[in-house]
């Protein structure tokens, strides 16, 4: 915010209001790739940058626990400035999550045929439905190499950021609860407000609207 102060400073001023930084817990995998569907070749093989909004979106699933029960999210991911364009929350890690989140996209955004859609080998992203709704778009499928969580690193790093910053400080009674949550997180703070060093220390959407006509 054009405030210049040292890291020292920083340090010590935390350690005087008693604040930490947030900590880092490991992954429970989400991913059923024991399936005999079709799966597609990895076209972005770790290549995580796009020259503009709407040429590559990166997806995946994970879940949240509440008293009620698991939440399951799923999201779309704009490699280009790293916005969530599309997501969706349920109780069922099915085919359904995923294209309730690939429509909303789509909807949102209207991108032109050629999109790059890269997520995991999970049946839901291998479904003939979800195929049948890329080929609709004009989508062309990328999918993970077996079992490299590396290959989705940015959507990963994305879910990373969730729980620390959210969902781990929070006891959620109801799936409701959790959603509402959720969504204030990714719509009013996470795609308007919080900075990425990848952006210039910019949100996504100011980085959009700062580099594309």
């Amino acid at each position: 915010m054009g405030h210049l102060c040292g890291e020292n400073r920083i340090a010590r001023l935390m350690r005087m209001n008693g604040i930490m930084a947030k900590t880092k817990r490991r992954f429970k995998a989400t991913t059923n790739s024991r399936h005999r569907l079709p799966v597609s070749p990895n076209l972005l093989n770790r290549y995580f940058t796009a020259d503009g909004p709407n040429k590559v979106w990166t997806s995946d699933i994970t879940y949240v626990w509440t008293d009620e029960g698991w939440l399951y999210l799923t999201v779309v991911l704009d490699l280009f400035s790293r916005q969530i364009v599309g997501w969706a929350m349920g109780d069922r890690i099915d085919t359904d999550l995923v294209l309730r989140a690939f429509n909303q996209a789509v909807m949102r955004r209207r991108p032109a045929p050629g999109l790059i859609f890269h997520s995991d080998r999970g049946s839901q992203y291998a479904s003939a439905e979800f195929r049948e709704a890329l080929r609709l778009c004009g989508a062309v499928q990328s999918m993970s190499n077996k079992g490299d969580c590396y290959d989705n690193a940015v959507t990963e790093t994305f879910f990373h950021t969730l729980k620390t910053e959210l969902v781990y400080f929070e006891k959620f009674t109801t799936r409701a609860e959790a959603k509402r949550g959720i969504f204030e997180y990714i719509e009013a703070f996470y795609n308007r407000i919080r900075r990425h060093s990848s952006l210039g220390y910019r949100s996504p959407h100011a980085f959009e609207q700062a580099n594309v006509a």
